[in-house]
């Protein structure tokens, strides 16, 4: 027999490596993303549709007045309130407007969120050049998937300052959807989109990325991490940013989603920059901020609450799943 010692048997054999299973709850964080930004704006909308259609109308008569036009939101709401159709006017259309919130809130917020997290944890910290990015490209494919809706609020809210003639008399955003198909073509329901893209590009550049930019600057000033005060701070900034850098926009995507065509069959506006062009001619340059302070307390509290619920939101959820 020989004496050569034998290998002793191994007691421990390599197993085979088995993938490492994601949590449950990431599967469920990018749908999440676009469940809480959906129903973020959808809160807002409820609160803050009065303003915005003082707003359109706001818009509607310094179109119709021209240069010299004095309106504010204190006649606008004064002759509303005289016309006997009560308080329900104020909401009108405010069924499109949640149905607009379902389609472009959810996906800009949705689209935003998932592009910051994505980033977050394969990089870590989030430059503020990567955050205005993911705002442009959240209000880019959030624009394009809620323009119908947006197209049928602005009508709603518009129809009646429009001679009587010209009024399309929508009854309800079903009403005014199968309409538009049936007398315009399916292409017209986006009549509009390309204001309407710039605008939420805009307005995105300036209340998405700015709001996380925002917070974290304060977070690392006061020494805190997103406690109500900061989280005020950053929206109130980020409210009025985008206020101001989406407000001339506005003002063009209004002008040609409500037109009708003239007796010589022709539309009074071909594009966004003719729009623009002509509202500096016929109202002046200041007339692109029209209805600023209106538009402020309409854009503003919209995005303080929507930002402010979604972080809220986002809070119960991170702390529902530590029970």
């Amino acid at each position: 027999m020989s004496n050569t010692p034998h290998k002793p048997f191994p007691t421990n054999p390599a197993l085979p490596v088995q993938p490492v299973q994601p949590k449950p709850a990431a599967n469920y964080d990018n749908i999440l993303n676009f469940v809480v930004g959906g129903g973020s704006g959808m809160a807002s909308t409820i609160i803050i549709q009065p303003v915005d259609m003082v707003k359109v109308r706001i818009q509607v008569a310094s179109e119709q007045q021209g240069k010299g036009a004095k309106v504010g939101p204190v006649t606008v709401v004064r002759d509303m309130l005289s016309n006997g159709k009560g308080i329900k006017q104020f909401y009108k259309g405010l069924d499109s407007a949640l149905i607009r919130q379902v389609t472009y809130t959810t996906t800009r917020m949705g689209v935003y969120k998932g592009l910051f997290s994505n980033y977050q944890e394969k990089y870590g910290e989030v430059p503020f050049l990567a955050k205005s990015a993911f705002g442009l490209t959240a209000g880019f494919i959030g624009s394009l998937v809620g323009n119908p809706a947006d197209l049928i609020l602005i009508r709603l809210q518009s129809d009646a300052t429009l001679p009587e003639a010209q009024r399309r008399n929508y009854r309800n955003f079903g009403d005014a959807f199968s309409r538009i198909i049936k007398e315009e073509g399916v292409a017209s329901l986006w009549k509009g989109a390309t204001p309407t893209v710039i605008r939420a590009m805009a307005l995105n550049l300036g209340m998405l990325g700015p709001f996380d930019e925002f917070k974290e600057r304060l977070n690392k000033y006061y020494g805190t991490k997103d406690t109500l005060q900061t989280r005020l701070m950053a929206s109130a900034m980020a409210g009025f940013l985008c206020s101001f850098m989406s407000l001339p926009f506005d003002n063009a995507k209004t002008k040609m989603q409500r037109m009708v065509k003239g007796p010589d069959g022709t539309y009074p506006y071909k594009n966004i920059f003719d729009t623009m062009g002509k509202t500096v001619r016929n109202e002046g340059f200041s007339k692109l901020w029209v209805s600023f302070p209106t538009f402020y307390a309409r854009i503003a509290p919209h995005a303080m609450l929507t930002l402010l619920f979604q972080d809220m939101a986002w809070d119960a959820i991170r702390a529902s799943r530590k029970k």
